[in-house]
């Protein structure tokens, strides 16, 4: 069953709900989340987060992931910022957790 709380374990696998997609727009070269009749800008660092969220990585590989890409910031801050951004997605339907 779907978390819909806005608590991830970091052992969650977060991914994009249905009918929610990642899409680059040209015009304003930014990703953007599209979901129906509305669309999210994102900036780079919360595209980085989406591009993870394929529900293959767990929530601690992603902060990994992002805290070697985004080195000498310190990994406890990726990590608060990665899940302040998640459960913000998730608490508005657009991520889904499985696990």
């Amino acid at each position: 069953m779907p978390d819909t709380g806005s608590r991830l374990a970091a052992e969650a696998r977060p991914r994009l709900a249905p009918k929610v997609r990642l899409r680059w727009d040209r015009k304003d070269e930014c990703y953007m989340l599209l979901y129906p009749e509305r669309g999210l800008v994102l900036n780079a660092t919360a595209a980085a987060v989406v591009k993870l969220c394929t529900g293959e990585h767990t929530v601690a590989a992603i902060v990994e992931r992002l805290a070697e890409q985004y080195a000498p910031q310190p990994p406890e801050a990726i990590e608060r910022e990665v899940l302040t951004f998640l459960h913000a997605m998730v608490d508005r339907g657009l991520i889904r957790s499985d696990g």
